[in-house]
């Protein structure tokens, strides 16, 4: 990784050049897009990079916040640009009233599970977790035993996450954050005995996978004691200087990863940590947002935040704008989501006028409608719309009967439903 150059400069030369940057604006883009040595070189009109990077970090220096972990001096920037996102997330995605997102009261809990499972496949993904969305979806959604190593992680997510959303309320302990680290890697270790348990010894490293280099030494297992300390009481407690939630919940993702408290699952954890104070704090709509999924597809970024963050004197701006534009990204994609469920909501209105066919009924028609070869069956369609199984079973049944579906018996107590036979023509006959 290239290292910023090293600038024995005048003070006054780089005061002088930071108030020029100012006035010029571009401070204002480099500091938007907290840029880094290598995208800061390439950026600036000035002929003297060094002493552009010299005024840079003064700029940095003056205008961010300091904090402890551990005896571990981190800083972390307020910068116009996380001031407008912070704005837009405490607009939309937290407070009291409801978010003009268009989430309708009755489609709350289908999209909340859908979201779920949508950040437990991802999240098991970028930790190397390989298997279809399609058959993890099913995996989940019909209560299927996983196969894999790979399906395992992404059941643990899952179950974790729904664990998260049972205790969001709640302070953050050493105990609930081992037990997090349980349902994380629960059958998933090549050591069942490190579930649940902070690493013992110092034989651990980050490294980049394509290349093996070592990018990161995490600090000694005997400073776990003091930095868990420190995290918890960040977690539950207000700092003296207001710190926005938004901003706390990014700087424990990041410690999260930074400690790297145990052998395995240390990612998984940091980003359930993150969701959990969320949530805490009142930012409900976290819990339909899939950060994870947009982490997953900008990898390389993820990992330079926080390689940038240790580089250049523990400087979380690099992390926490990473993080911010994550959530942007995650916010959009849900909303074109909702519009796109929306709009299969409204394609399936005309099922609704089939005589005894109810909401329910109307969106298991047009599910078989899309998707000539799916397999429903009652643990599904149970999750998907957050009913009893008995009502499950009585929409299938009622199907069964208008010649929409037909059974096909797994075994003496398992049934399975697929397209019918006549399917094309009862649609058909739809006025």
């Amino acid at each position: 990784m290239e290292k910023p150059p090293v600038v024995n400069t005048n003070r006054e030369a780089i005061i002088s050049l930071s108030v020029d940057m100012q006035f010029s604006g571009e401070m204002k883009i480099i500091q938007d897009d907290y840029l880094y040595w290598d995208k800061v070189k390439y950026k600036t009109h000035y002929e003297d990079k060094g002493q552009v990077w010299a005024a840079l970090k003064f700029h940095r220096f003056i205008t961010s916040k300091r904090i402890l972990f551990g005896g571990y001096k981190f800083t972390y920037p307020t910068t116009d640009f996380l001031q407008r996102a912070l704005h837009l997330f405490d607009l939309h995605i937290g407070g009291t009233l409801t978010s003009n997102i268009g989430i309708a009261e009755t489609d709350k809990a289908k999209f909340m599970i859908s979201s779920i499972i949508e950040e437990s496949i991802s999240s098991s993904q970028m930790e190397g977790a390989s298997t279809t969305r399609k058959r993890a979806k099913e995996m989940i959604q019909q209560e299927k035993k996983p196969r894999t190593h790979s399906e395992q992680m992404i059941l643990n997510n899952y179950i974790t996450m729904q664990h998260i959303v049972q205790i969001k309320n709640e302070d953050l302990s050493v105990e609930k954050l081992l037990e997090i680290h349980q349902l994380i890697s629960r059958n998933t270790l090549e050591n069942p005995n490190e579930e649940g348990c902070f690493r013992t010894n110092d034989e651990i490293f980050v490294a980049n996978v394509m290349k093996g280099d070592v990018v990161h030494q995490p600090p000694l297992h005997s400073e776990l004691d003091l930095l868990i300390k420190d995290l918890i009481v960040f977690f539950n407690t207000d700092t003296k200087d207001f710190i926005h939630p938004v901003i706390k919940g990014c700087i424990i993702h990041f410690m999260v990863g930074w400690i790297h408290p145990f052998t395995d699952g240390n990612g998984r954890t940091a980003r359930a940590l993150f969701y959990w104070y969320m949530l805490k704090n009142g930012y409900w709509l976290t819990e339909y947002l899939s950060i994870s999924k947009i982490i997953k597809e900008t990898k390389n970024q993820y990992e330079k935040a926080y390689l940038n963050t240790e580089s250049d004197d523990n400087d979380l701006g690099y992390f926490i704008t990473y993080h911010i534009k994550t959530m942007i990204k995650a916010y959009e994609a849900l909303k074109v989501y909702i519009n796109k469920k929306q709009n299969e909501v409204v394609q399936a209105a005309k099922f609704l006028k089939i005589a005894g066919v109810n909401d329910r009924m109307a969106q298991i028609i047009k599910i078989i409608h899309d998707d000539a070869d799916r397999v429903l069956n009652s643990k599904e369609l149970e999750k998907r719309f957050n009913v009893s199984n008995f009502t499950a079973r009585q929409d299938l049944k009622a199907l069964v009967l208008l010649g929409f579906i037909e059974e096909i018996h797994v075994n003496k107590k398992k049934i399975n439903y697929i397209k019918s036979i006549g399917f094309e023509n009862r649609v058909k006959a739809i006025k």
